[in-house]
């Protein structure tokens, strides 16, 4: 079963942030904002210390790239001001369930200002309307608040914890 999807290539937000379909023209940027935040990332995401050259960025971006064609994902790129700044993306899409999963990560310089929740509604929406889902879910680990904070403050309820869900560095 599948739902063709009407995504946008770009979604503007406002005059400085706006969301990006991932594409392979991004990996040494991208490469770039997780060298910056190697070392914050790894608490939380148990990838980074598997993303250490462009080729398995590029590797990376076109497993991501197959997933959006297959239906099961859409990532998209975060830039502030024109520079990359972090990753969002509807994950995990089961479209017989119309369930999908946000999943994101930010620069650690901008993190707190506001724009990671900006872009989970974004995210959300276009779940709901555009990937018709029934329910969004995000997940994060246990002890990343700042991350638990972004899904209270966009009205998820926490249902329960996934203990051991995830090995983390």
């Amino acid at each position: 079963m599948t739902v063709e999807m009407k995504i946008p290539q770009t979604i503007q937000i406002d005059n400085h942030l706006s969301l990006v379909l991932i594409d392979n023209a991004h990996a040494s940027a991208l490469l770039a904002a997780i060298d910056r935040n190697r070392d914050w990332l790894r608490k939380w995401l148990p990838w980074v210390d598997y993303m250490r050259t462009t080729q398995h960025v590029h590797s990376y971006i076109d497993r991501c790239r197959e997933q959006h064609l297959a239906g099961t994902d859409i990532g998209f790129v975060i830039f502030y001001d024109e520079q990359l700044i972090g990753r969002i993306g509807i994950h995990n899409v089961d479209q017989r369930n119309r369930i999908g999963a946000i999943g994101y990560w930010i620069d650690h310089a901008y993190a707190g200002k506001g724009i990671v929740t900006k872009a989970c509604k974004e995210m959300l929406q276009l779940g709901f309307e555009n990937l018709q889902l029934h329910r969004m879910e995000i997940r994060c680990a246990t002890g990343n608040d700042k991350s638990a904070a972004v899904a209270e403050r966009l009205g998820f309820l926490k249902e329960g914890v996934l203990r051991e869900a995830e090995l983390v560095n």
